[in-house]
């Protein structure tokens, strides 16, 4: 039977009694081996490109072994092979997770069940949870020592997370808006709290100002420093699903379920949003978003119910977003992206991961493996740079399904190759996709004949 302790340390956090903040058993997963043994047992191997400089790469990577947990990805393109390892896999009663940041060497997954638990980086071992009575956790961010966590009752609370990952502290600093008091009367300046269900957020790293997009079509805008909303307006004609930010110069990035990706400016010295262009590529609704800026290019992502992801690159001159392409492979609808460095995450309702990687210098993207370990839909993904060297990058991959699973892929990947390389984009060849084993075939069947069900 598990034994569970106080933690202390987790006494202040959301205001509540101490005894709802506990610590974590000495084993929260399974032994990786038992789960997953016959991949290691069949090791798969991607076909070398014929040439001397695909060969002297293949040969830098650590030979894998029936020992090995390493895979090399199975997926057959002219890229080079990538490996992966999912390290940890977590199954917890917690109903579905809804969101997950990383900061300060910890990892918050938010769920239906009311609690923000805590793992160490990157093994995955629980830290603690914290339990709070504001309904479940919608959404995540994290910035520094600060977590901003959304809950049931549309409020955002204010969290500060210090000291050590085996060590921490988290405390409620505020919540957004405060709660009035019962006698209080109406302030001129008050902005009510949003109306629905709050299902993104962004931070501006410079001006100090959150963004929340929430199911009642309203961005709201709040200056942490006094926690006062500063601009709040309606944004779509349906429910906002994702919002990102341009930290180079403060753009707002939203997509809605009315099918439509929308950029936004704040107007010079004041407060308030301008809408500068509407992004329309297909009917679909649009359920993620994800921006790879670097000082040479900046891209976006949005991922969509028809199962493609399409992108824009932002030009040098004008400022204006010309759409580049889209990737295919997805069988059903596209739930979550995430994008660092040159790579591109994107988490399916058909239950895979796909990896992308965008060649340097062009709108060409090949997709690098296909991760394909969860047994229900891919609701949520998150990522951070493990390693950077000259010859191997590695990186942390987390994902969260439907199927209330919580998974922690290690991944390595070699640069790209000199020489022409095709890349996935509009004029990509359509391939077919055997349908997953893991799907119930009532269920595919109930979607190849356009019954969307909802993921929200």
């Amino acid at each position: 039977m598990e034994r569970y302790t106080r933690s202390n340390s987790l006494c202040n956090f959301f205001d509540e009694d101490p005894r709802t903040a506990q610590s974590p058993p000495r084993h929260p997963f399974r032994s990786l081996p038992q789960i997953y043994d016959h991949h290691h047992d069949n090791l798969l191997f991607s076909p070398a490109r014929s040439s001397t400089n695909s060969t002297n790469l293949y040969s830098l990577l650590p030979p894998p072994s029936p020992e090995s947990p390493w895979i090399l990805s199975p997926h057959q393109t002219p890229s080079p092979s990538l490996l992966y390892h999912c390290i940890a896999s977590l199954h917890r009663e917690d109903g579905t997770i809804f969101s997950i940041a990383s900061a300060k060497g910890l990892v918050f997954t938010g769920s239906e069940s009311r609690r923000v638990r805590a793992w160490r980086q990157p093994d995955c071992t629980e830290r603690g949870y914290f339990k709070s009575r504001y309904g479940e956790v919608r959404a995540i961010l994290a910035h520094g020592n600060t977590l901003f966590t959304a809950h049931k009752d549309c409020k955002v609370r204010v969290i500060s997370v210090t000291g050590t990952p085996e060590n921490f502290q988290a405390k409620k600093i505020t919540t957004l808006p405060k709660n009035r008091a019962i006698f209080m009367f109406p302030r001129k300046n008050y902005t009510p709290k949003h109306k629905d269900c709050i299902s993104c957020m962004a931070y501006n790293h410079a001006e100090g100002l959150l963004y929340t997009g929430s199911w009642d079509r309203t961005v709201k805008v709040w200056r942490v420093s006094d926690n006062r909303c500063v601009d709040s307006f309606t944004a779509h004609e349906d429910r906002i699903n994702g919002i990102a930010l341009n930290q180079d110069d403060g753009c707002v990035f939203t997509c809605s379920s009315d099918g439509s990706v929308k950029i936004w400016r704040r107007v010079y010295g004041q407060s308030s949003h301008t809408l500068t262009m509407t992004l329309r590529f297909q009917h679909s609704p649009v359920n993620a978003l994800a921006l790879s800026s670097t000082s040479s290019s900046c891209f976006l992502y949005s991922g969509s119910s028809d199962g493609f992801i399409n992108f824009w690159e932002k030009e040098k001159m004008s400022g204006r977003f010309n759409h580049g392409g889209f990737l295919q492979g997805h069988r059903f609808a596209v739930l979550c992206l995430v994008a660092i460095e040159k790579l591109i995450f994107s988490g399916s309702e058909d239950t895979t991961i796909r990896v992308w990687r965008r060649e340097e210098g062009s709108c060409f993207h090949e997709c690098l493996a296909v991760l394909d370990a969860h047994r229900g839909p891919v609701k949520c993904l998150a990522a951070s740079l493990e390693i950077e060297k000259v010859v191997v990058m590695g990186f942390l991959v987390y994902s969260a399904g439907l199927d209330q699973t919580f998974k922690v892929w290690r991944i390595k990947i070699l640069p790209e190759e000199t020489g022409d390389v095709e890349g996935i984009d509009t004029g990509m060849k359509i391939t077919e996709y055997e349908m997953s084993p893991v799907l119930s075939p009532s269920w595919v069947e109930k979607k190849l004949q356009g019954d969307s069900s909802p993921f929200h």
